[in-house]
């Protein structure tokens, strides 16, 4: 698993361009990584729904509840499957629309600082083993090719956006990744 710096692109990841990003502020590197969890519709898993929405391609005829989402322009650096596939919406470099109103350690707008990075699933089920194996890869790649950040500094949308999100949410396996990658996250 490799990242090129220049392009900010994931080498095993299938790439869906979204429109949903812009420039980071001047002198602003990514140091903190967001996990998020996603399902469309939702607590169904599969099909291209998640790629329509990043895209601002969602037919809001489709499902009733895309109808109440059609409107967003958002989009995560990544998203992770629950076969383990990796989709990439946004480079790296560039500031995607993933956190919205957010806090981290007193710093505001983590758009501007963050990479984000969706995991498909729920608040309500455990996420699958292939989907942990990738993330215990990708994140020191991440690392690696950018210094700014640290694995101390990986966080859940919950935790920067307390009483308005709750992803990854409970059955996220916290411990699971800080044996897997010898680390404690002292950012949750």
């Amino acid at each position: 698993m490799n990242i090129n710096v220049e392009t900010g692109l994931l080498d095993v990841a299938r790439q869906c361009p979204s429109p949903n990003h812009d420039e980071r502020p001047e002198d602003c590197t990514p140091d903190l990584i967001v996990l998020h969890n996603i399902s469309l519709p939702p607590y169904e898993f599969g099909g291209n729904w998640i790629d329509h929405l990043f895209t601002n391609q969602l037919d809001p005829a489709a499902h009733p509840f895309f109808a109440e989402i059609c409107h967003l322009r958002v989009a995560s650096h990544l998203l992770i499957r629950r076969d383990g596939e990796i989709v990439q919406y946004v480079p790296f470099h560039l500031r995607a629309f993933h956190a919205g109103v957010s806090s981290y350690r007193g710093r505001e707008r983590c758009n501007d600082f963050s990479i984000g990075i969706e995991i498909e699933g729920t608040d309500f089920e455990p996420f699958m083993d292939v989907q942990y194996q990738q993330l215990e890869k990708l994140l020191p790649a991440l690392v690696e090719a950018y210094p700014s950040l640290s694995l101390e500094h990986v966080t859940g949308h919950e935790h920067i956006a307390p009483g308005r999100k709750t992803d990854p949410g409970p059955f996220f396996d916290w411990q699971r990744l800080t044996c897997a990658l010898s680390v404690n996250f002292p950012s949750r």
